[in-house]
């Protein structure tokens, strides 16, 4: 890992998780802001807001909009006109704005949009697990995920310059867990204007909604042209693999930060048990592995960084050498009893010479909290599978029996 902040210790500022977001979202310039309020990501768009009213964001329109759906359908125009679009939302708005997803990307319109993780309903609950984004998966949009505010405000620009690229043309979504991010105030580096202007140039599409030069987008196709729009997306999506990988590299250079690009490793080198995980839990992670590691186990972390497009190559060969792998999803296929990244990762090894075990836990629906014990427990059963040579089902932990 690159990433050493000790040189920013100086330019450090204690924010909230959403204003280090919307403080980036400002320095990328964005020409239109659309605001639709859903907690947990109501304080993003109100200091956009806010930075608005200060006349801190010039050249650019906030519109605000009566739904989610609203939201992302205003900037399908914005983006086809040419303008740099940004928006964000959550859960329940998410999926509202399902149909609308595919539009946008499918029409390759280079829009970003914040996510703050946060479980869908019913029940209704506003805390945080990854269902809602996990859920949109297969929309076309190329999902990060952060896991710390640092990152998630590092994230904004990068994910920009990965949007525009013209060889990606995909929206993005930066997910950052709900409340645990959104709302937490911890030291941050704000991002620098001058480096964020030098990183990211103005956005000039090549095609663009122009009465001078009049264009169609989304327009109709039959059988006959249809699915060749599709091969092209997901060609895009290959090509985002290494985009993504060089705008960390480039962020890097400029800002001196640096997070993995499509992933991230932790002493994974020599382990024998490698957790996977996205998001905030990385950081208990982390700390159950120092702990571990003291104890002479051999355990690692690898952090996915990017779950669309996802990482196969690069997940393969960390995973390699491992005794088992631990898939960790804050998420459920229900019907299938299991995490997406559990899937994914087992597909990924499919007709390879990789021959290791991959195990999968569902943890911290609907907020639940997932202490070092449970992490602790999850290597105690991977333990299990290395001793044994029997795999186990992906499974809940930590239920309560007294409720089922």
């Amino acid at each position: 890992m690159k990433r050493d902040f000790e040189k920013d210790k100086k330019d450090m500022v204690v924010v909230e998780g959403s204003y280090a977001v919307a403080s980036a979202v400002k320095s990328c310039r964005p020409n239109v802001i659309s605001a639709y309020p859903i907690t947990p990501q109501t304080h993003i768009v109100e200091d956009l807001s806010q930075f608005m009213a200060d006349g801190e964001i010039p050249n650019c329109e906030y519109i605000m909009v009566e739904s989610e759906f609203s939201a992302l359908s205003a900037l399908v125009g914005s983006s086809a006109a040419g303008a740099r679009s940004y928006s964000a939302t959550t859960s329940q708005g998410l999926e509202l704005m399902h149909e609308v997803l595919f539009n946008v990307s499918g029409m390759r319109l280079p829009v970003v949009m914040t996510v703050a993780n946060r479980a869908v309903s019913a029940p209704i609950n506003i805390w945080n697990d990854q269902q809602d984004s996990i859920s949109q998966r297969d929309t076309g949009w190329i999902q990060l995920y952060a896991e710390d505010t640092q990152e998630v405000s590092d994230m904004t620009a990068q994910a920009f310059k990965i949007a525009e690229d013209p060889d990606v043309l995909l929206p993005v979504m930066t997910c950052m867990d709900g409340f645990i991010l959104s709302h937490v105030y911890e030291p941050v580096v704000l991002l620098d204007d001058d480096l964020v202007a030098e990183y990211l140039p103005p956005f000039e599409p090549e095609f663009k909604l122009d009465p001078k030069n009049p264009k169609t987008f989304g327009a109709f196709a039959d059988p006959n042209s249809y699915t060749e729009f599709r091969f092209l997306q997901q060609q895009a999506m290959n090509k985002a693999l290494k985009t993504i990988e060089d705008a960390a590299d480039e962020f890097y250079d400029l800002f001196g930060r640096y997070y993995g690009g499509l992933i991230d490793t932790y002493e994974t080198d020599d382990a024998d048990i490698i957790l996977m995980a996205m998001g905030s839990i990385v950081g208990t992670i982390k700390d159950v592995v120092d702990k571990l590691r003291a104890n002479g186990v051999k355990v690692g972390l690898l952090k996915v960084r990017s779950f669309r497009p996802f990482p196969v190559e690069a997940i393969k060969n960390v995973i390699k050498d491992a005794k088992v792998v631990v898939a960790l999803d804050k998420n459920i296929s229900i019907g299938l009893n299991e995490g997406a990244l559990f899937t994914e990762t087992k597909a990924s090894l499919y007709n390879t010479k990789i021959d290791v075990p991959v195990i999968g836990f569902m943890i911290g629906h609907g907020g639940r909290d997932i202490p070092v014990e449970t992490i602790e427990n999850i290597i105690d059963e991977a333990k299990k599978v290395i001793d044994s040579g029997i795999s186990v089902e992906s499974q809940f932990t930590d239920l309560k029996e007294e409720l089922l």
